[in-house]
């Protein structure tokens, strides 16, 4: 009797025990995520916001100088995103990834506060040129930049998909509450960046810059040290092979058995009958010159063939959803150029308006502080009305895909810069008109507004698109992919800025470029957003065509259409699992 009641007790342990290490994860986990996120775009985003006339008023750049600089800047960051995630995917953990790169981002902040402070380190005024950095205060001050650029965008290149991973895609719920983070995901940025832009921004802007890069330092440390205190609670992957290697694995094979015939029969191709990797891919037809990397060569067994010597069709159609991506990524970049000017330019037009606010003078740089309030309300309506509302219809677990999500922030984007254009028109003609009654600085929240209702559909579609979509253990790599677009953007806006002046300086009647100087009444900004509004609009015609063609994993597919019978059958075995606790325990009463 004494050890019945043992083992009863050792069963109920077992059981308790099981379902101790199935809870980690899920919103609990990734609630010290969101913390992080929020406290570090309380620096990262007001920094970017004020940099631009920390640049022009302390350091001595001009207009265009000083534009160039903030969008190189953030396109540096956005682009190094690819080391954080080459790291997480291939060397160590996206846990250890993401503090590493957070202790290098507070290291760039560091060092940013002190230079900012001191004004031995600033450099001296030299007439009006793009940039006025030469010797050592040149080299910290690019030092700094790129040191923030490092850890920054390394830290992102981790960070979302290690918040994905706390959720098992598996099963249905899972998969909803997988996207319902990526929705939470962005409402802490843009929760964290509204008290960066009004407060950090408010202090910079009016006790000094260096403050700024101060309160910046301290968030970062808070964020970086609430994440390590979540580690009990995570998920954490153990990385597998590089990503990097098995693409030019399958690349390379391709091109050398480029001469070989395919088989008939796609099933001859070669594949493992386990996949350690994770689930195998449906073979298709599309990019059938890179299934060349599966062919088997003759009179040869494939338990014997090297890694290098073959591939599985799961490797090759890994490749193929991989080139599939590029043009989703490439039609992304021209909206992110459109944010580069909201950065930038907008900035140059709010330090030339009214920013009174009653008896407050409301900072330049405060003003993106509108699309951020516009986002915190309309994501939580997002996701528990629309989604809700538009899966009645459309039977999707998202309510509308991905892609969909894009699209509709790409037009908005286009939208955006008309306006702005608009709003320019008539801020430099009242300029003009009386210098000393400018316009308002508010009428730059419709510009900010609609993009901010963009940049909500398009950047949790994105992220959400490439890490559904990747192969598991390319996950980070894939997430990386929206960091990237926007990193060619705002190099894309420091091209076309340049090309746009060479241009117009020669065809202009007055021979200036539209964006010039050091005085923005004397330029043609509005035809520069105008442009950029056309663009978007010829790129949103190019990503209509690529979201068409695209075709989905289809190992989703299964999950998707199976979604009910899942669910039922997961009701079931928690009703079996509640039923067999009492009656252990009865027995042990009995005992």
């Amino acid at each position: 009797m004494g050890e019945e009641k043992l083992a009863s007790r050792y069963k109920l342990l077992s059981k308790m025990s099981f379902k101790s290490i199935e809870q980690k994860g899920g919103f609990r986990a990734s609630g010290f995520i969101f913390g992080l996120v929020a406290l570090e775009n309380m620096g990262f985003i007001s920094n970017v916001l004020i940099m631009f006339t920390y640049f022009m008023m302390d350091l001595s750049f001009n207009i265009p100088g000083a534009a160039n600089t903030v969008t190189n800047f953030m396109g540096s960051t956005f682009i190094l995103s690819i080391i954080g995630a080459f790291f997480s995917d291939t060397l160590i953990s996206r846990f250890h990834t993401i503090l590493i790169f957070g202790l290098v981002e507070i290291v760039a902040f560091i060092i940013m506060t002190i230079q900012a402070h001191d004004t031995s380190l600033h450099p001296k005024p030299c007439g009006g040129k793009q940039s006025c950095m030469e010797g050592g205060i040149g080299v910290m001050f690019y030092t700094s930049l790129a040191l923030l650029a490092l850890g920054s965008g390394g830290v992102r290149g981790a960070l979302a998909a290690f918040g994905a991973d706390q959720f098992d895609t598996s099963k249905p719920k899972g998969l909803k509450s997988q996207g319902t983070y990526f929705n939470w995901l962005v409402l802490s940025t843009t929760l964290g960046a509204s008290i960066g832009v009004t407060g950090f921004v408010w202090v910079s802007t009016n006790h000094g810059w260096w403050w700024g890069f101060c309160l910046a330092t301290i968030g970062c440390f808070l964020g970086f040290s609430l994440f390590l205190l979540g580690k009990p609670f995570y998920n954490i992957q153990v990385p597998k092979d590089s990503p990097f290697l098995s693409i030019g694995r399958v690349i390379a094979l391709a091109f050398n058995n480029r001469k070989v015939k395919l088989p008939e029969n796609h099933e001859e191709l070669h594949e493992n009958n386990t996949n350690k990797g994770g689930k195998k891919l449906t073979h298709t037809s599309q990019f059938s010159w890179l299934d060349k990397a599966a062919i088997i060569p003759n009179n040869t067994k494939p338990s014997e063939l090297a890694p290098w010597e073959v591939c599985t069709v799961t490797q090759v159609e890994e490749v193929k959803i991989l080139i599939r991506m590029l043009p989703i990524i490439l039609s992304t970049v021209i909206m992110n150029t459109c944010l580069a000017q909201l950065q930038t330019f907008s900035q140059a037009q709010g330090n030339m308006m009214n920013r009174k606010l009653g008896n407050l003078e409301f900072p330049a740089g405060s003003i993106p502080v509108i699309p951020l309030v516009f986002m915190t309300f309309l994501l939580p309506v997002y996701e528990y009305l629309f989604i809700p509302f538009a899966r009645k219809f459309t039977k999707h677990p998202q309510g509308i895909t991905q892609l969909q999500r894009v699209g509709v922030g790409l037009v908005l984007s286009g939208i955006s810069m008309g306006v702005a254009g608009i709003v320019e028109v008539k801020r430099r003609n009242q300029s003009r008109i009386n210098p000393l009654e400018p316009i308002s600085l508010f009428w730059l929240s419709f510009q900010y507004g609609i993009f901010g209702v963009a940049d909500m559909f398009t950047l949790v579609g994105l992220l959400e698109f490439f890490y559904k979509e990747a192969p598991v253990g390319m996950r980070s790599l894939a997430t990386s992919f929206t960091w990237i677009s926007m990193s060619f953007g705002y190099f894309l806006s420091t091209a076309l800025v340049d090309s746009v002046n060479a241009v117009t300086k020669r065809v202009s009647p007055s021979k200036k470029g539209w964006i010039t100087g050091l005085l923005l009444d004397n330029n043609n900004l509005n035809l520069f957003y105008w442009f950029l509004a056309v663009l978007s609009l010829i790129n949103f015609a190019i990503y209509l065509l690529s979201a068409t063609l695209y075709k989905y994993k289809k190992e989703d597919d299964s999950l998707l259409t199976t979604e009910m019978a899942s669910t039922n059958t997961s009701i079931a075995m928690v009703s079996a699992s509640e039923n067999e606790l009492p009656k252990t325990a009865t027995e042990e009463v009995k005992g």
